[in-house]
């Protein structure tokens, strides 16, 4: 079996935009995102199937979920410092992984998808909002 640090390590290398940290995290987010939507999560060394899939515009929004609930209103700078700036970034690294054979594609996937989703340094400091729980009554 591959080991997916190394081939992560092997990307960064090639394509140096984007740190190992950011590729993590788009794992997270793929987790994530099958979670919110239903998906079950493929089993280890099981090639994804249909009933798996979340397409590019349905990862970016996880992406800025998962981002959002780790990071509040931090999200940007996090996003920032790892270089990502725009949702093509997102895809650019998915498709990294495609070609590294970490993440697989199905025939209607193009990176093109990733792409003007929303303007990702907004979405990820509009709307945000603070949760303060409750006291309880006594």
């Amino acid at each position: 079996m591959v080991n997916p640090n190394l081939k992560i390590l092997e990307i960064i290398q090639r394509d140096p935009r984007f740190p190992y940290e950011a590729y993590e995290f788009l794992y997270q987010s793929l987790a994530f995102t099958q979670k919110k939507l239903g998906k079950p999560k493929p089993v280890e060394g099981a090639t994804a199937s249909g009933e798996h899939h979340v397409g590019g515009r349905e990862l970016v929004e996880g992406v800025r979920g998962l981002a959002l609930e780790e990071f509040g209103l931090m999200a940007h700078c996090v996003f920032q410092n790892w270089g990502i700036e725009k949702t093509s970034h997102l895809g650019d690294m998915v498709y990294n992984l495609v070609e590294a054979g970490l993440m697989s594609v199905q025939s209607a996937d193009k990176q093109s998808d990733f792409e003007n989703v929303f303007d990702l340094p907004s979405q990820l400091m509009e709307g945000y909002s603070i949760s303060v729980p409750k006291e309880s009554e006594e």
